[in-house]
């Protein structure tokens, strides 16, 4: 079955290190710096925005290139069982030793909505603007996340989704959120780093 042969692909896909690559562009390792994710949200806030937003638009790929992918040659079923893929090599990336501190994987998030961009254009603009709502207004990307991640089968039952959709997304979300396990302790503590440099 071509889904099966599908999988591994759109999973090493997610495994590119867009965060790694990028920061080590500037002559950082993103993995000793900050909170030691790499991600859009750390390079944002060790290099600045704009650094962010180009590892933002790169894990984004990942998961519109695995959304299009199963879509394309399978079905929308497989576009959501791409984006998964995608999401697991971006997080938990076995031929980076994942492991490792040094070669962990990101939380998914932007991984995950560029699936959603494809699989569901109306509802995911939306979203990243909550996203990026609450997370200006809170200096926690974190928050933004674990808003949009409950917000997703929401909307997309609103807009008449199939059952099977919305639990897919919430699948998709649970993962996420798994991955946000430390972050949620420190949210908790109070002890969640800010966006800002010197947050």
């Amino acid at each position: 079955m071509l889904l099966f042969a599908l999988i591994p692909v759109t999973y090493v896909l997610g495994m590119f290190p867009s965060a790694v690559m990028v920061a080590r562009s500037r002559g950082v390792d993103i993995t000793s710096e900050g909170s030691g994710n790499p991600g859009a949200s750390n390079v944002s806030r060790v290099l600045g925005w704009k650094w962010g937003v180009i590892v933002f638009v790169l894990d984004a790929a990942k998961g519109a290139a695995g959304a299009t992918i199963g879509w394309v040659f399978v079905g929308r079923h497989a576009g959501y069982a791409c984006v998964a893929a995608a999401a697991l090599g971006h997080m938990f990336p076995l031929l980076r030793r994942f492991g490792s501190r040094r070669f962990q994987g990101g939380k998914g998030v932007a991984t995950v909505g560029g699936g959603m961009l494809v699989l569901q254009p109306i509802v995911s603009p939306i979203l990243l603007l909550i996203w990026l709502g609450v997370s200006k207004l809170t200096k926690k990307a974190s928050l933004g996340s674990i808003a949009i991640i409950a917000l997703l089968p929401i909307g997309e039952a609103v807009l008449g989704a199939p059952a099977w959709e919305i639990f897919a997304s919430i699948g998709l979300g649970a993962l996420v959120l798994v991955k946000h396990g430390s972050n949620i302790k420190r949210l908790i503590r109070r002890e969640e780093l800010s966006l800002d440099k010197n947050g």
